[in-house]
């Protein structure tokens, strides 16, 4: 006789029972990730094109203050980066100074010490950098940044923010001369009209409209 071959039986699989909570979290947590990437998205459309290199445009009158880019600017380079100082405003003397129209910082920091090297080397290699897109120092345009001068060096950015010796006119040799006027204690940094008055495109969302003068 042929033996009978045993039929298996199907086992029940548990089906896990869902959490009343689980379904409401999951769409919780989906809208708050769609609000942060939007949120991301708007931050960097509102930023728009990269702005363009800065002109040399000189000082043509005197400001009773520094400027609010100008004072934005400098505030986050001490918070960012150590250091101190920041927007530096003189009286007028009678020449041509941004210190005196409000469009320049004076960063402390001194040349001598690594630490401080290091920090505006930083600064100068992220405000250097090309972008994505190709676009060289496009976060000193961005900012405004007219020129900066560091440690016996000045970046103009008629030039691309190629570097180049710089010499005071103070100053009738490096060897003779103070390290305030070789820039060696403080980063010098002059902004653009439109840099100093926040109207370029790193100061979106730093600065309000009515600041903008």
């Amino acid at each position: 006789m042929p033996v009978p071959v045993p039929v298996p039986v199907p086992v029940p699989v548990p089906v896990p029972r869902a959490c009343p909570r689980a379904a409401p979290r999951v769409v919780l947590l989906v809208v708050l990730l769609v609000v942060l990437l939007t949120s991301a998205a708007l931050a960097v459309a509102a930023r728009g094109p990269v702005d363009d290199l800065a002109s040399y445009d000189p000082m043509t009158r005197c400001a009773q203050a520094p400027k609010a880019g100008t004072k934005v600017l400098g505030a986050w380079l001490v918070t960012t980066y150590g250091g101190g100082g920041g927007a530096s405003w003189r009286p007028c003397s009678g020449g041509t100074s941004e210190h005196e129209d409000g469009r320049a910082i004076d960063w402390t920091l001194d040349a001598g010490d690594p630490t401080d090297a290091a920090s505006a080397q930083a600064f100068l290699t992220t405000v250097f950098a090309t972008d994505a897109q190709g676009n060289i120092a496009a976060t000193a345009r961005r900012m405004g940044v007219m020129y900066v001068i560091w440690d016996d060096t000045m970046y103009p950015a008629w030039t691309g923010f190629a570097a180049q010796p710089y010499l005071s006119p103070g100053c009738p040799d490096v060897s003779t001369c103070r390290p305030t006027l070789r820039h060696r204690d403080h980063v010098h940094i002059s902004l653009s009209r439109a840099g100093a008055r926040a109207r370029t495109s790193w100061y979106v969302g730093r600065v309000g409209r009515s600041a903008q003068k």
